[in-house]
């Protein structure tokens, strides 16, 4: 939506680009800028404060297609080669009836619209306001109009500015615990807080961390996509991301006759965990307690036993298992796959 002081303002030279600068060059001008002109960078700099703020306003409009489309149009009005002359014969062939037709659509004083000014120079730009939804603009001491004659297209209503998407990878072992991270966004860096117990594609937002508001809004917001970095044992369970997750390998004659193995703890210390006889791949152990401590509550640790088969056997070895597979004989774990697959 259009300010009332666009007119006074020069987006362009604020950026410090040519009027025919395309979007890329728009936005590198603008992170230059702003990267320099940061409040963190500039503390207690109250002319800096308020360049970062002009950067932020600038950058808002000439970003916008159609903003930046109206802003030019509006600039052309104010940058002296127009001149606002009453319609007729005599009038000036670059005058008010060329803009105003630019603008509108319409023409002053011929088809369907017509205007007729008397006892002025020039034609009451506020009332051509209001006839087409315009705000007139403040009036001066008197009550003589403001610069123009005229103010802004349409009500100015307070308009959140943009929010700035940026991401940050995490180790588990931060993710697990919460940490301190420092982000560099939209040529801003800041200290972002990240919570304990985070996931892979959680969104954090930051309040009032984004991009500058239009006409006395509020800030945009920043919003960080967390990915956490993929560990050799743990992980964060995505059902309950207060629970931890991990593989345990045991040995066939510990799964087929039981025992009591360590379990490495994330933080460093083991506990001890019981396979029962017959214990098959697959099967999860819960030690309670040992996950994800958040805000709200502990996790468990999540422990999925995996039967280790060797991949390289002695002779010794060959002939146990085949004595193995003699006394085991007439078992066959594959008995009613067959009949189960048919159903």
């Amino acid at each position: 939506m259009a300010s009332q002081d666009w007119m006074t303002k020069d987006f362009y030279a604020v950026l410090g680009v040519d009027k025919s600068a395309d979007a890329a060059t728009i936005k590198k001008a603008y992170r230059t800028q702003a990267k320099k002109y940061h409040p963190d960078r500039n503390p207690d700099d109250a002319a800096a404060a308020e360049r970062f703020k002009d950067i932020g306003e600038a950058y808002a409009v000439l970003s916008d297609p159609k903003e930046r489309q109206q802003y030019d149009a509006i600039r052309s009005m104010a940058g002296g080669g127009a001149r606002f002359t009453a319609g007729g014969p005599g009038g000036s062939a670059g005058g008010f009836e060329d803009i105003f037709s630019s603008m509108f659509g319409a023409q002053a004083g011929g088809g369907n619209v017509r205007f007729e000014t008397s006892g002025a120079d020039q034609p009451d730009l506020d009332d051509l306001l209001r006839m087409f939804g315009g705000t007139p603009s403040p009036t001066r001491a008197g009550g003589r109009p403001g610069p123009f004659g005229f103010g802004s297209f349409g009500a100015q209503a307070p308009a959140k500015g943009p929010d700035v998407v940026t991401s940050a990878t995490l180790d588990l072992r931060d993710a697990v615990a919460g940490t301190t991270v420092e982000l560099t966004a939209d040529g801003r860096t800041m200290t972002v807080r990240i919570p304990a117990g985070v996931q892979s594609g959680k969104k954090i937002r930051l309040r009032g961390k984004g991009r500058p508001g239009m006409n006395g809004g509020e800030n945009g917001d920043m919003v960080v996509t967390i990915t956490v970095a993929k560990h050799p044992v743990y992980s964060i369970d995505p059902a309950d991301g207060a629970n931890l997750r991990m593989d345990l390998p045991v040995t066939l004659a510990e799964a087929a006759l039981g025992a009591t193995v360590e379990v490495p703890l994330l933080d460093g210390t083991t506990s001890r965990v019981r396979i029962k006889p017959g214990t098959s791949s697959g099967t999860v152990l819960r030690l309670r307690g040992k996950g994800v401590t958040t805000a709200k509550r502990t996790g468990d640790l999540l422990v999925t036993v995996q039967v280790a088969v060797p991949k390289k056997l002695s002779k010794a070895a060959k002939e146990a298992l085949n004595a193995f597979d003699e006394a085991m004989a007439g078992t066959d774990p594959r008995a009613s796959l067959m009949e189960e697959a048919r159903q």
